[in-house]
């Protein structure tokens, strides 16, 4: 088993967030369970037991995420691992000009801004002690054109040059940078697209045929942060085998 440390996930009660917390917590680490859903995160972290604490939080107000550190128990703290999650596609999967103005905008403030304030509340520990790992939850969308998905793709493709900036301003410290893209994966995020329309939802994963599980994900991030602290896994790109 790695060394035990503090990590802090967004989106934990999410598919992939859950997938997530529960490969830290089966490492040995201790969990914050950053989430808006304050029932869904209250339950999960009851379930995981007391190394999972849960903290309902919006990532998109300001005023939240500057008192993060302030919110989480001294038990739970320093944050070693950082792993920005939270995310959505609400209203998404339709050309840009026939969508709503205040989806797109709520898509770029959830998967961009709100992470860059999670980070900036967490970062500043971390170079602190000269220690840590983020870990950035980008999409294959950030590498490739994909029509009718202009916001989510701007938002993640602002992700992956975040992080890669990120990458290069930290490049003096001990602090490690990763970024993952993943290809399909079978979160609720397609079911929340389509404002819980489970017919849609299906036909959206039946034309592809094949599609990764959470934990697929959560995998790699575990292998990522388990490598020696003198390596640094930029960037994984994570595919179905049927896609390219």
């Amino acid at each position: 088993m790695s060394e035990s440390r503090k990590a802090l996930v967004t989106g934990a009660a999410g598919g992939m967030g859950r997938a997530i917390c529960k490969a830290l917590l089966n490492a040995g680490h201790s969990v914050v369970l950053a989430d808006r859903d304050k029932v869904s995160v209250e339950t999960f972290a009851s379930e995981l037991g007391p190394k999972a604490f849960a903290l309902t939080l919006d990532i998109t107000n300001a005023d939240e995420t500057a008192a993060l550190l302030d919110s989480i128990p001294a038990t739970f703290k320093p944050i070693d691992i950082l792993v920005n999650n939270a995310g959505h596609d609400i209203g998404g999967r339709v050309p840009f000009v026939q969508g709503s103005a205040d989806d797109w905008a709520a898509i770029v403030e959830t998967n961009l801004i709100g992470l860059m304030r999670v980070t900036r509340a967490i970062l500043p520990g971390m170079v602190e002690r000269n220690s840590g790992d983020i870990v950035n939850m980008s999409s294959i969308n950030a590498l490739r054109l994909i029509p009718d998905m202009a916001p989510y793709s701007a938002s993640k493709a602002g992700v992956h040059m975040l992080t890669e900036t990120l990458r290069g301003e930290l490049a003096g410290t001990n602090i490690r940078v990763i970024e993952l893209n993943p290809g399909l994966t079978k979160t609720n995020i397609i079911l929340t697209r389509y404002r819980g329309d489970r017919e849609k939802e299906k036909a959206y994963f039946d034309q592809f045929k094949m599609a990764m599980a959470p934990e697929d994900i959560a995998r790699s991030i575990m292998f990522a942060i388990n490598e020696p602290r003198h390596v640094q896994i930029a960037q994984i790109v994570i595919l179905p085998v049927n896609r390219y």
